[in-house]
């Protein structure tokens, strides 16, 4: 990649941040760093008082009981309590305990990935466990205390891998205010949660900066974790808590006023990192009430309302599922039932209630989400979606009858994690036909995360076997494109179209129209220049498909392949997906190989 695309890329991420990161990375190479001068001593137990009982109706979690539950999907045996440092997917490797968290690499802890570590460290299973306990289950609240005075043990601060990260400590911080809130303690905590709380804001307050540096997830949950923690310490009289509080509410506006844009996309495009995000706001405007605190402003619920619909139109009512778009690192945080990883209603339902005044869905189990936090779920309802571009974002969503089709282009004000230019998602009703790649792992070996944040996981043209995008790092693409040729979504005569396309790095242009009707998806490819080997992908819901000449024949759809301009070779081959962190299945891939120019039709008919 040249010097010159370098500058420019960096120069996109925003001279503000990178002096944030680089100053940051500095003062703790240089020891001078004031987070490093941070100092506390562990409080002792209890940590939680006996709950106020919870409502009959209300239904506890069950998990973090016989099995604990892993990014979402991994059920393992649930020890009692975990060996807070090992990787329980490794063979007894485990991540460094003794050392200062500044002295502890990002990816060379020797453990393998360092996020299986830090998942019990999130203290979700303190959320369920103050859930039986408010509902009667005495032996949880004794069960509960122990494990956080053995998480103390073990963590003693500011040792050890689970406080290498400001947005796992902020995470705790969230996960401990609800369980507060859960088991009717937020307005008499115990000394002792107090002291926990406390000592985690003085580890994440000195290096907020870095965390709004990255502009993405970092940065609202650790603003989150200031402003809750330290309204909280400020309500019991610590003055302490007010500057945080401050420090907090100031960035969860300026974050949400600067990540989430007009049209409710969020920096990170990613569909898991944006319910994230929601979910984190929805807890902080949440807090407020609990507490009784000054209102948020009003753009912040605009910023906020417009990015609980994109989660709408993204998310199927019936099942809960949405595309497996961006990034997709196992997170769920602050969840109070008991739903699929991949089931977005809760945090669906209860964004649109605080932040729109409407229910997103008609009832069912994921408003037990709004019920233990006692919000009156809206008579009102939201429209049913239609067809929408979201162009500051770069998403076309096309909609006719139970089919959907989802284009993504780049429109990138923040920087991409995944080469997935012009990518299409295909749903039939529940039923995902084409599909995302997902991610796999952040730190499972190179092949991996080239393969899976690559353009060779996402349905669309690779040019000359290289990424749509060149790599400048494990989580940073180069030489964004601009959107080229962008037609907003269109109707004309019951069939819905939309078109986007962009020039790569090295002057190779790809277009690429979308028609969706009542029986078939068109999909349209205009690639160029002249003589340059390409191959656009078709990722396939896993099932059986057959291969006949210029036509691949599935259960309920058959997908047939035309070009006038370009001899093509079709195949049929095995690629991999991974819907879950940690997890990876096979799953068909129609591949057609041609050399440019070409304009290729293909046509999915259902």
């Amino acid at each position: 990649m040249r010097l010159l695309d370098k500058l420019r890329t960096y120069l996109a991420l925003g001279p503000a941040n990178l002096a944030r990161v680089a100053g940051y990375r500095a003062g703790l190479r240089s020891r001078l760093h004031p987070v490093l001068r941070v100092r506390s001593n562990s409080p002792d137990g209890p940590f939680f008082a006996r709950p106020v009982p919870a409502s009959s109706s209300l239904l506890a979690r069950r998990l973090w009981q016989e099995e604990a539950l892993y990014f979402g999907y991994h059920h393992l045996p649930c020890e009692n309590p975990p060996d807070w440092y090992a990787n329980p997917f490794g063979s007894g490797s485990r991540a460094e305990q003794a050392a200062h968290w500044s002295q502890i690499g990002d990816f060379e802890s020797g453990v393998g990935d360092i996020k299986t570590v830090w998942e019990a460290s999130r203290f979700d299973w303190l959320v369920a466990m103050a859930q039986r306990a408010a509902s009667g289950e005495g032996a949880e609240l004794d069960r509960l205390n122990a494990w956080l005075a053995d998480w103390l043990a073990a963590n003693p601060p500011y040792l050890g891998a689970n406080w290498k990260c400001g947005q796992e400590a902020s995470i705790r911080v969230m996960h401990l205010a609800l369980a507060a809130v859960v088991t009717g303690q937020a307005q008499s905590p115990e000394r002792a949660l107090l002291d926990l709380v406390q000592i985690h804001l003085a580890r994440i307050a000195p290096t907020i900066g870095y965390a709004i540096g990255q502009q993405n997830n970092h940065g609202t949950s650790e603003a989150a974790a200031l402003f809750i923690g330290g309204t909280w310490l400020a309500a019991q009289g610590e003055q302490v808590g007010e500057r945080w509080a401050r420090i907090g509410r100031k960035w969860l506006e300026e974050r949400a006023r600067t990540l989430i844009m007009q049209d409710g996309t969020f920096s990170q495009y990613s569909v898991v990192y944006h319910r994230l995000m929601l979910d984190t706001f929805s807890f902080a405007e949440s807090w407020r009430r609990v507490m009784g605190l000054e209102s948020f402003s009003v753009e912040f619920r605009e910023r906020l309302c417009a990015a609980a619909w994109w989660l709408r139109q993204l998310t199927d009512p019936e099942s809960g599922d949405a595309p497996n778009l961006g990034a997709n690192d196992g997170a769920r945080i602050l969840a109070l039932t008991d739903a699929h990883y991949r089931d977005f209603r809760p945090s669906l339902q209860w964004a649109c209630a605080l932040f729109c005044e409407k229910a997103a869905l008609a009832s069912g189990p994921w408003d037990q989400q709004l019920a233990w936090l006692g919000i009156a779920l809206p008579p009102a309802r939201l429209d049913e979606p239609k067809s929408q571009s979201f162009d500051e974002g770069g998403l076309h969503i096309l909609r006719c009858g139970k089919a959907r089709a989802f284009l993504r282009y780049p429109r990138f004000r923040f920087r991409p994690s995944q080469s997935d230019l012009l990518h299409v998602d295909f749903w039939l009703g529940q039923e995902n036909i084409l599909r995302d790649g997902g991610t796999y792992s952040y730190n499972s070996g190179w092949d991996d995360i080239r393969y899976f944040s690559g353009v060779e996981s996402h349905n669309t043209a690779q040019f000359e076997g290289r990424d749509q995008m060149p790599r400048l790092g494990r989580f940073l693409f180069g030489g964004w494109p601009r959107g080229e040729d962008v037609e907003l979504i269109a109707t004309t005569g019951g069939v819905v179209h939309a078109r986007a396309g962009y020039r790569d790095y090295l002057g190779a242009r790809h277009v690429r129209s979308l028609e969706l009707g009542p029986n078939a998806l068109i999909c349209r490819d205009e690639l160029s220049p002249d003589g340059a080997d390409v191959v656009i992908r078709w990722r396939l819901h896993p099932g059986e498909w057959r291969l006949d000449g210029r036509r691949v024949t599935g259960r309920r759809c058959t997908i047939e392949v035309e070009s006038a301009t370009s001899p093509m070779d079709l195949r049929l081959v095995e690629g991999m997906e991974s819907r879950f962190y940690l997890h990876k299945t096979p799953l068909p891939v129609l591949e057609i190989h041609l050399v440019t120019p070409a304009l290729v039709t293909t046509r999915l008919s259902f």
